[in-house]
């Protein structure tokens, strides 16, 4: 529980961006579903012109509930409560459709496409935005593509680079070297400037890679939830994670191939969370189910307990 110190002792910023650290939009739908559940409000926005190529990027039509066509550009938008620090009393009716807790008035959100250019300029703006509000500490939501089955837990790894936080909340820090993406250039420049920051990733199975992944999605609130200590309604995101995964399981019943792939990747997950299950045995495990798998696919290395591997994306 929040006890006024720590990371979880000020005003927090989660933080998602769409694009390269958002398998499955699970990272963008969870932040998503965070706006449409706390009072907030835009507090500043990024120009979409400096920062995005509209070519990679490309803006949006729709139609609002009123009938108008509007145009959605790519952008950045941080939103805060009304009222920092203020949690308000929801009406009875209300008590499920509204984030709750002693930490849900302390709750910033920034929202957004991961840009095309210019990624200094970029940081330096939400940074300084994120000083002028008081932001005492960042968390980062991503999920990645990774050689994990549906049919079991998502995996969530959570890591920080600050060793205050690290032995606040009993994580750990990450060892990946590679490619990055605005997560990790943002994590990297909010230490620099003292804010404390913590990364939460979800993995996603790569087979299902075009399709939104509520289970993903729900698997981040959980622990984003557990995390900064307030109440998060799910709405409809069981029922939702419920149906996608009996989805899948119906196209691979017709699916002889993909069916053996998910079995393999289960008996290696499962090998890795069983009770007696050692270092040099997952180890072991692990290196067999590659060596079943030949070379693999590029870009698809996520390990068998849905942590990252070598090459994929993650919070460095």
């Amino acid at each position: 529980m929040t006890d006024g110190n720590g990371f979880l002792g000020g005003r927090l910023l989660v933080v998602a961006f769409a694009g390269w650290n958002d398998a499955g939009e699970a990272a963008t739908g969870a932040v998503g579903i965070l706006r449409d559940l706390l009072d907030v409000s835009s507090l500043f926005e990024v120009d979409p012109e400096v920062y995005f190529d509209y070519q990679f990027n490309r803006p949006t039509i729709s139609t609002d509930d009123e009938g108008h066509r509007q145009l959605e550009w790519p952008g950045a938008t941080l939103f805060g409560p009304a009222e920092p620090g203020v949690v308000g009393e929801p009406l009875a009716d209300d008590a499920q459709l509204r984030v709750s807790g002693s930490n849900a008035g302390n709750i910033y959100l920034l929202l957004g496409t991961e840009p095309s250019r210019s990624w200094k300029g970029f940081t330096a703006e939400v940074l300084d935005a994120a000083l002028a509000a008081d932001i005492g500490g960042i968390v980062f939501l991503g999920a990645m593509l990774a050689d994990v089955p549906h049919t079991r837990p998502i995996s969530i790894f959570v890591s920080s680079e600050n060793p205050e936080v690290r032995s606040e909340l009993q994580i750990e820090r990450s060892s990946y070297k590679g490619p990055v993406g605005i997560l990790s250039v943002l994590s990297h420049a909010a230490e620099l400037v003292g804010i404390p920051t913590l990364s939460i990733w979800a993995s996603v199975p790569h087979y299902v890679h075009n399709a939104p992944s509520p289970k993903a999605m729900l698997a981040l609130i959980d622990k984003l939830e557990e995390i900064i200590d307030v109440v998060i309604p799910r709405g409809d995101l069981v029922t939702e994670a419920e149906e996608w995964q009996t989805g899948i399981d119906t196209l691979a019943a017709d699916d002889e191939e993909m069916a053996a792939y998910i079995n393999q990747l289960e008996q290696a997950r499962d090998t890795v969370d069983s009770p007696e299950a050692s270092g040099e045995a997952i180890a072991q495990e692990f290196e067999k189910y590659l060596r079943k798998r030949g070379d693999g696919r590029d870009g698809q290395s996520g390990r068998a307990d849905g942590r990252p591997g070598p090459d994929v994306p993650r919070q460095p």
